[in-house]
């Protein structure tokens, strides 16, 4: 079920940041208690081979999304034990540290249940003795979810697990969903940050097209 126009689940996970540090995030609450945008974003697993390069992508970018009073937060259903590990483990051999901002740890997959986007492809139900089974490691896709001030999803995106994603995209989404808080205009295809963006109404759009 889409999420976009809808409140974020408002519920506590786990999380470990690069400190060594375990507490609980609230998605939801870290948006509406902070007055900041989240950029949450979902992997399969550590120590695989494209989700580090995602994580360092995002942490190279961390200061544009500060700039934006957006909160990064990474996820997958890996214990906090292991995200800790990985934190620890050098770049040049598949780690991720450097990488500064929090990460879930939904090891429950309390959450991910929640949300749907955990791979159930090989799932199997067993007719004599009703119990469903999954084939693999019960992982999420690269699910992304956009969260404004107010908790709302304004963006939801999932990958299939082979295909990682882009950074910048965020970036311009975010960007764009500020543009419509603050003007009231809605941004055409392509927008990017200092362009002409488009009146919700008839004359509006006549004057945009007109002059483009």
């Amino acid at each position: 079920m889409a999420l976009v126009g809808k409140k974020f689940p408002s519920l506590e996970v786990n999380a470990m940041n690069d400190m060594g540090d375990t507490f609980k995030i609230n998605v939801f609450e870290e948006a509406k208690k902070n007055g900041k945008k989240v950029l949450l974003f979902w992997y399969p697993k550590d120590f695989t081979f494209v989700c580090p390069t995602e994580l360092h992508a995002f942490q190279e970018a961390l200061g544009e999304f500060e700039k934006r009073n957006v909160m990064v937060i990474g996820a997958s259903c890996d214990t906090a034990e292991v995200h800790f590990a990985w934190l620890n483990t050098p770049k040049d051999e598949g780690g991720i540290e450097g990488v500064t901002y929090p990460i879930l740890a939904d090891s429950n997959r309390n959450l991910a249940n929640q949300l749907g986007i955990l791979d159930i492809s090989n799932e199997k139900y067993d007719e004599e003795t009703g119990v469903y089974t999954v084939e693999g490691d019960n992982v999420t896709y690269r699910a992304t979810y956009l969260i404004d001030e107010e908790g709302e999803v304004f963006h939801e995106g999932i990958n299939h697990m082979p295909l990682g994603r882009n950074v910048k995209e965020y970036l311009r989404l975010i960007d764009a969903y500020s543009h419509v808080q603050e003007k009231g205009e809605v941004c055409p295809a392509n927008w990017e940050e200092g362009k002409e963006a488009m009146n919700a109404n008839r004359a509006g759009v006549a004057t945009y097209l007109s002059s483009n």
